[in-house]
């Protein structure tokens, strides 16, 4: 019964605008806890997601004479 009642409002709450779904969202979900910045950047460095940056040489410094726009 739940599932039904929960599919039924998708269904309606889809073809809604997505401010409209975002509003509606708030309602329905007011307590998601979203990682903060520190747990997001402790995440990627465990997980290695930019690694491969390490091997990229530096093409922005401030020896070679360029502006850093």
């Amino acid at each position: 019964m739940k599932v039904q009642l929960v599919e039924s409002l998708i269904e309606v709450i889809l073809p809604l605008a997505a401010d409209e779904q975002l509003g509606i969202l708030g309602k329905i979900l007011p307590n998601i806890p979203y990682p903060s910045t520190r747990k997001l950047v402790q995440l990627t460095q465990k997980g290695g997601s930019f690694n491969f940056l390490n091997d990229e040489p530096e093409i922005y410094t401030l020896e070679d004479g360029e502006a850093i726009a």
